[in-house]
């Protein structure tokens, strides 16, 4: 996986487990679920190119 899609995707984990927590500590369920849908892709992207590396090999 390229460093930058790595930092890419662990950015987006990291941004949306923040977002999920700081909707739920203020109430704002918007918040929370943008969140948890941001840290969602971020996971998706980091298990694509997990996949895309095993192919490569």
């Amino acid at each position: 996986m390229s460093a930058k899609e790595k930092m890419k995707a662990a950015a987006e984990q990291v941004f949306g487990r923040a977002m999920k927590e700081t909707g739920r500590a203020t109430g704002d369920r918007t918040t929370a679920a943008k969140g948890t849908a941001l840290g969602a892709r971020g996971r998706a992207r980091h298990l694509k190119e997990k996949a895309k590396d095993k192919f490569k090999h």
